[in-house]
């Protein structure tokens, strides 16, 4: 692998190109993206170069796909037919279902593989960016692929293969369920005349993520809305058993259930 293009220098694609090279590669990272993107991520030195996708695609080993969901749709349909034969397509899109079925449609002569890793901030652009952010944090992958899975490994990230089916019923349920909570509880406590002012460590873990922009959300709520419904179905049937079991004393047998869950999660 010599070219390696990333459309989308933001958090994520500055951080996988900053985490490529920390990680030995010193071949060629073109990026594609706004005029003020490629300008931060020059100056970060999170790209050697910055060039229009087309011209980008046709001299790339591997292009990855660091937009929001609806701009990667559109981009799959736009490489395929100046793409490199046999390079490879991966994204880093936060659903899978949808982009992997118009992958299969759009790309015929490069290699798709549907990418997420499970990683971020509230906070955007490559500014931002890491090198370090995708250390220890699951990689999603929806096919195999040897070259790709080496480089991933090599950044620290710990590969976990799924089908897009999978991949978006769990992630409903593991990212884009808190966030839904975490919107709810914020605008909950916020609706307390002077909460704030007894707003403890719990208040403000619990409403972190109510910091991110709708802009990212959407697409995924678009995308993912089946299996995020039946996420909040099963949420507020929990809640409703909370609810009324407030002063029963079983409630124990609930707050030890899930407390072995979080401890699961920890391992």
């Amino acid at each position: 692998m010599k070219t390696v293009s990333i459309v989308g220098v933001g958090l994520i694609g500055g951080s996988f190109a900053l985490a490529l090279r920390k990680a030995g590669f010193s071949g060629r990272i073109v990026g594609v993206s706004s005029q003020a993107a490629v300008d931060a991520a020059l100056a970060r030195r999170a790209i050697d170069e910055a060039l229009p996708l087309r011209e980008a695609a046709a001299i790339s080993d591997l292009i990855y796909l660091a937009q929001p969901i609806d701009r990667i749709l559109q981009t799959l349909g736009e490489i395929d037919s100046v793409s490199k034969p046999g390079a490879i397509v991966t994204d880093a899109g936060s659903t899978k279902r949808e982009i992997v079925a118009r992958a299969a449609k759009a790309i015929r002569h490069a290699r798709f593989i549907g990418g997420h890793p499970m990683a971020g901030k509230e906070s955007r652009g490559v500014e931002e960016a890491d090198a370090d952010l995708f250390q220890g944090r699951p990689y999603v992958l929806t096919s195999r692929n040897p070259d790709l899975e080496s480089w991933i490994e090599r950044i620290g990230a710990r590969l976990v293969f799924l089908t897009p089916e999978e991949h978006d019923r769990l992630v409903a349920v593991t990212s884009h369920l808190p966030q839904l909570i975490s919107t709810a509880l914020a605008a909950v406590i916020g609706a307390q005349t002077e909460a704030e002012k007894v707003a403890g460590p719990a208040a403000m873990d619990l409403t972190r993520l109510a910091l991110s922009p709708y802009d990212i959300w959407r697409d995924i709520f678009a995308t993912n809305a089946e299996a995020v419904d039946a996420a909040l179905a099963a949420f507020l049937a929990k809640l409703q058993t909370l609810r009324a079991m407030l002063r029963n004393p079983e409630m124990e047998l609930e707050f030890e259930a899930a407390s072995e869950a979080a401890k699961a999660l920890r391992r």
